[in-house]
């Protein structure tokens, strides 16, 4: 009996659990799809930049930087870095202010070689960008990642609950059997469970991973507050800067020779959310596919040009940084996104045999409903029947 109870609060849990998050989960399968491919997605939509040199030596940061402003006479530059799928090329991150939200940005691609400007994609239009804001936060911001990551967190409660379910059920039954002879709510129930099971692995890292990515902007805080603000405590009286900064070429520089087994790729001017007023923050990640994911921050004196302090990002950072190419699967080369956008499309065949399942269930329990108020009806409107013959007859 104990056993019956403990299938029946599973159900209620993956039932209720599933009907919530299911719509929200098949829009993040569907958008989902496309960002998997999105390198290729985006070569086609915005190709690459062209034109960049390949030869001589390559230009000072400190050029391409005034040449990029050059450029942008209205902007200010919050970010430098190096994107690997563009080969040759620097990508600068301009805004109207160093304080300015997040949104606020415009790319310049720069010639490494040359210092010239390349290109000026708009990286906040098109196909691709409408897919990834659906996929993060549904255009809605902090409030929209953190719902997603409750729906994730249904996902992941459903697929402990299916657990639980299909082992009591699969005891009477052949692993992977579909009842073809039945009636088609049965076969596509069969189905529901097959697939559920096949893919739960997937759906579980994906779903936890998930997760985790909605939290990024707590994650940025957290870190913020705790460990940026240790680092940058001894200039928290600090006069702000004035004049012209420091060397970035020299504030690379100094990264490199404060950890020669990691390469910068990506620094934060003074004044951003990642660096203080009065540091570069200069990124540093491995050179291996097994530590290239694993990153450092280097905060360098944006007047001095010496290093301040350097140290190991905090677990948490850590688990944000590899949940991202993980969710994606984009990190073992076009065999496995293929195999993540299998598995994908099999999800939302789960999803929507769930769906159908509720509904045929409910259609069906409508119908028996149905008959046994009207078999009620029938049986007492025979004994209505029953009991005024019988007084007929007692009159007579």
């Amino acid at each position: 009996m104990s056993s019956v109870k403990s299938v029946k609060r599973w159900f209620l849990v993956h039932k209720w659990t599933s009907l919530i998050c299911t719509v929200f989960l098949l829009m993040l399968c569907v958008t989902g799809l496309p960002l998997i491919f999105h390198e290729e997605f985006e070569s086609l939509e915005a190709p690459l930049a062209k034109g960049a040199s390949s030869s001589g030596a390559r230009a000072s940061l400190d050029r391409i930087v005034e040449n990029g402003l050059e450029a942008n006479p209205d902007k200010v530059i919050r970010f430098l870095f190096w994107d690997e799928h563009q080969p040759n090329t620097v990508s600068l991150s301009l805004s109207d202010s160093v304080d300015a939200p997040p949104t606020n940005f415009k790319i310049v691609v720069m010639d490494e070689y040359t210092a010239q400007v390349l290109d000026e994609p708009n990286v906040q239009e098109g196909f691709m960008y409408t897919m990834l804001q659906l996929h993060t936060d549904m255009f809605m911001g902090i409030g929209g990642k953190l719902f997603l990551g409750l729906m994730g967190m249904l996902f992941v409660a459903a697929i402990v609950s299916g657990i639980f379910l299909y082992g009591p059920i699969m005891k009477k039954y052949d692993f992977g059997m579909i009842r073809t002879q039945r009636s088609k709510r049965l076969k596509w129930l069969d189905m529901h469970n097959l697939l559920g099971i096949v893919t739960i692995s997937w759906a579980s890292v994906v779903g936890l991973t998930g997760v985790v990515n909605t939290l990024s902007d707590v994650v940025l805080a957290l870190w913020q507050q705790g460990q940026l603000a240790e680092m940058v405590a001894p200039y928290q009286n600090a006069e702000p800067l004035e004049g012209q900064l420091s060397s970035l070429d020299g504030a690379f520089e100094t990264a490199r020779e404060a950890d020669v087994s990691m390469e910068p790729y990506l620094a934060a001017f003074p004044g951003t959310a990642f660096s203080s007023r009065h540091h570069y923050a200069i990124f540093v990640k491995g050179k291996t596919p097994l530590t290239e994911r694993l990153v450092r921050p280097a905060l360098i004196d944006a007047k001095s040009g010496n290093l301040t302090d350097m140290r190991e990002m905090p677990w948490f950072v850590n688990a944000l940084f590899l949940s991202q190419p993980l969710h994606f699967g984009d990190y073992g080369g076009m065999t496995l996104k293929i195999l993540w956008a299998l598995f994908d499309i099999v999800t939302i065949i789960v999803l929507i045999s769930g769906l159908y399942l509720w509904f045929a269930r409910n259609k069906a329990l409508k119908k028996q409903m149905t008959r046994i108020v009207q078999a009620a009806g029938d049986a007492s409107q025979a004994a209505n029947e029953s009991e005024i013959l019988t007084l007929k007859n007692e009159e007579d």
